[in-house]
């Protein structure tokens, strides 16, 4: 599905809202906790520490050894960083500068 469509979606909208409802860390913890498995969780920290170590400089073959994703994993992670919607690089500044 075409991201510009899936953020058209009702659904879709009313979940990344909800997202931006959330006060702190124990509600984020609560709904992840709802909404996905814990494989799932692991999933999305992992994608996280990728771009934090892509965005540090580490070569794709160290960030695999070091976080156990997959190539196409890494891959993936390097493409959404370096891409248009800035959703990863968003983020690390924020971690970065503590908000």
């Amino acid at each position: 599905m075409d991201l510009e469509k899936l953020y058209q979606n009702e659904d879709v909208h009313q979940l990344v809202h909800a997202l931006t409802l959330l006060g702190d860390e124990h509600e984020v913890e609560a709904f992840l906790a709802d909404l996905c498995t814990p494989r799932e969780i692991c999933d999305f920290a992992q994608r996280l520490q990728v771009a934090r170590l892509l965005d540090e400089g580490e070569p794709y073959v160290e960030v695999q050894t070091r976080t156990g994703a997959s190539s196409t994993t890494v891959s993936r992670v390097s493409k959404a960083l370096n891409g248009e919607r800035g959703g990863y690089r968003q983020m690390l500044i924020r971690l970065e500068d503590g908000v």
